[in-house]
């Protein structure tokens, strides 16, 4: 009964190892931490954007982790483009900075907004999304957190889907005479993954990313076509670095394998303190 007792003790501690390590990888992860920790100068291999669109067709393309700048004037619309993929709570962060107090007229509203790859808007689940400027304030700071993205929803429903996410800063209230004053805006995504626990059964056949648009490129006056009667065209739908998950792995299977092992070890310990203890080696059996 001892032995028995020590290899089922064994065995569950073992089966516990199967389940911590997602843990533990999830909390050791930085990536996953919902504050922002990029430096100052954007991400670290410089080639975070330094401009914005002005449409949802010339949005500029971000990944996460990268902080995004633009100079811009008071009254323009900004627009910057980022991927989330299934499983993610995507944090969107915004700063503005304003021209000085002596060149305004008063205070002014800013607001950011977030569109999926259908351009319906999202809520923010909690955060600041509207910021008011006082007439002396140099900074406007601006948060959204999303919804967890779920990897399959239903045709009527309004749930974030895998794709691309559309970012929009602008200024909804300020005197008429601030508009076209300089501002520089810097614009963070990052996200925490919500694994398992936000998996659902069911996957989008492709991300709801925007095909192509035929935006012209501004080099040395040329124009959209290269010539040869086809049109130059550049990707707004920007993608995770490493790829869309489509694969079938998710941290669920080792909830499943661990409770199944689990399970099997529960029921060997109960067969053992119930079974019957059977005729002593030693008596011999009746005549």
């Amino acid at each position: 009964m001892r032995r028995t007792t020590r290899l089922l003790a064994g065995a569950l501690i073992t089966g516990l190892a199967l389940l911590t390590p997602a843990g533990a990888a999830l909390a050791d992860d930085p990536s996953t931490s919902p504050s922002p920790t990029a430096s100052g100068d954007g991400s670290g291999d410089g080639s975070a954007p330094t401009e914005a669109g002005t449409a949802f067709r010339t949005a500029t393309a971000l990944q996460q982790g990268q902080r995004a700048t633009a100079e811009a004037s008071t009254g323009d619309y900004l627009y910057w483009v980022f991927p989330a993929d299934a499983g993610q709570r995507a944090t969107v962060t915004a700063t503005i900075t304003l021209p000085q107090d002596t060149a305004r007229h008063g205070a002014s509203t800013w607001q950011v907004d977030v569109y999926d790859g259908l351009r319906r808007r999202q809520a923010c689940m909690y955060g600041r999304q509207t910021g008011k400027a006082a007439a002396d304030a140099r900074t406007v700071e601006l948060k959204c957190v999303l919804r967890t993205v779920r990897a399959w929803s239903e045709p009527w429903a309004n749930d974030p889907l895998p794709g691309s996410y559309y970012v929009r800063l602008t200024v909804v209230d300020l005197p008429s005479t601030d508009l076209g004053l300089p501002v520089r805006a810097e614009v963070e995504v990052t996200s925490v993954d919500k694994g398992g626990s936000a998996d659902v059964d069911g996957t989008l056949s492709k991300p709801l990313v925007p095909g192509i648009s035929s935006v012209a490129q501004a080099t040395d006056g040329s124009s959209d076509d290269d010539g040869d009667g086809s049109t130059r065209t550049v990707s707004l739908g920007s993608e995770p670095e490493d790829g869309w998950a489509s694969g079938w792995w998710t941290d669920r299977w080792l909830w499943t394998v661990g409770g199944g092992i689990l399970g099997a070890l529960a029921g060997v310990f109960g067969y053992s303190l119930t079974r019957g203890r059977g005729r002593p080696s030693h008596v011999p059996p009746h005549a």
